[in-house]
């Protein structure tokens, strides 16, 4: 090999490495363009968005906000790489795996912006009234992230060249034994798209199915989380709650109170009447009741007792509120008795002798004379 051959091949080990150099150069001066760009042109597009009346605006920029920054990564990349290698063979393998990137990226951004606190559902649920209530947003919301899901990695297979609708027919052959396999987990599946869809109920609502009572906490895919008043959690499987009664009593318009009052059997009738009377006057006077509700009527002679039976319904649901309406009510009627001398009865019996008392000890003649 002469001189002139040495000299040449060493002007072209140069040529790459300056080549090289430059697509660093590339690739370095993009990941400066990354932090220019999060630091001040991203961060002056969030003020702008802030001021906007869209807050969209401000979520759409958040939601992209990584996949942005990746995706200047990602450019930096291509083109230090297309610079470098400068090969035809190269540049449709680069497009591809550039349309790669850019489909993840798209996708991860969309995925982020379906997340349950967006201004999204936020809007819908304004926008509703309020009749998409906070059971229904976080199930739209994973919903909307599943679609997502679904449709980038749909298209992520096609750009590699899977074929994606006999990749489907197969999971629809294997699907079968799968559903029966996970009978159980779809069953709460679609109960709990029936409490979704149905709303029985709501997050927060003291509900009572069969034998469990309490505060809904959270409802999923599989099952409910009940609070109990004792503070335990039950957790429910939706297919069961799904075909169960469910009694809402958070929906009540208004709350019942009703007992029995007994008064002892001495009570006059004129006090028993005057004692019925003012106590329907409490009760229709009183704000916390219903006046259409009330009712007080001297109801039967009881056992040991002369029976009046008192209903009526609190305005208010809430258990405090009611709670202390019950007692307002309780100590009126205390009053109303003691001002009449009335007493309450209580469980009594009398025994009556026939032929007497005998008392151990004395003879039949004192025992008779007694008795007389």
């Amino acid at each position: 090999m002469t001189t002139w051959d040495n000299i040449w091949n060493h002007l072209l080990n140069l040529t790459d490495w300056i080549h090289f150099a430059i697509a660093v150069g590339i690739f370095l001066a993009f990941l400066l363009f990354r932090q220019i760009f999060t630091k001040y042109i991203f961060t002056l597009f969030l003020k702008i968005s802030k001021r906007t009346s869209l807050k969209m605006d401000e979520k759409l920029l958040l939601a992209f906000e990584a996949p942005l920054r990746w995706l200047i990564v990602v450019l930096g990349i291509y083109f230090s790489a297309h610079y470098f290698l400068e090969n035809p063979l190269y540049e449709a393998k680069l497009l591809h795996l550039l349309r790669t990137a850019l489909i993840f990226l798209v996708g991860w951004g969309l995925f982020r912006l379906a997340d349950e606190s967006s201004t999204l559902f936020t809007r819908l649920h304004l926008a509703s009234n309020g009749k998409v209530d906070k059971i229904l947003i976080p199930f739209l919301s994973k919903l909307t992230q599943f679609i997502v899901a679904a449709l980038t990695i749909t298209i992520l297979l096609e750009e590699w060249g899977f074929n994606v609708s006999g990749f489907v027919a197969g999971l629809g052959l294997g699907g079968l034994a799968f559903a029966l396999a996970a009978k159980d987990s779809l069953s709460n599946l679609l109960g709990g798209v029936v409490i979704i869809i149905e709303r029985p109920f709501s997050i927060g609502d003291w509900i009572q199915s069969g034998t469990i009572e309490g505060t809904v906490e959270d409802i999923t895919f599989r099952s409910t989380k009940i609070r109990t008043f004792a503070q335990a959690v039950i957790t429910v499987p939706n297919s069961e709650l799904a075909n169960s009664p469910i009694t809402n009593w958070s929906q009540m318009g208004k709350r019942r109170v009703t007992f029995n009052l007994g008064v002892s059997y001495d009570t006059s009738r004129v006090a028993m009447q005057e004692v019925v009377e003012e106590i329907r006057a409490v009760l229709t006077e009183h704000e916390g009741i219903h006046p259409d509700t009330i009712s007080v009527f001297f109801d039967a002679y009881g056992a040991s007792s002369l029976d009046i039976k008192i209903t009526f319904f609190t305005k208010s649901t809430a258990l405090a509120e009611h709670s202390q309406v019950k007692e307002e009510i309780n100590f009126k009627i205390m009053e109303i008795l003691e001002k009449h001398h009335v007493s309450c009865a209580f469980p009594s019996t009398s025994i009556y002798f026939e032929n007497g008392l005998r008392v151990i000890g004395t003879t039949p003649a004192e025992e008779a004379k007694s008795n007389h």
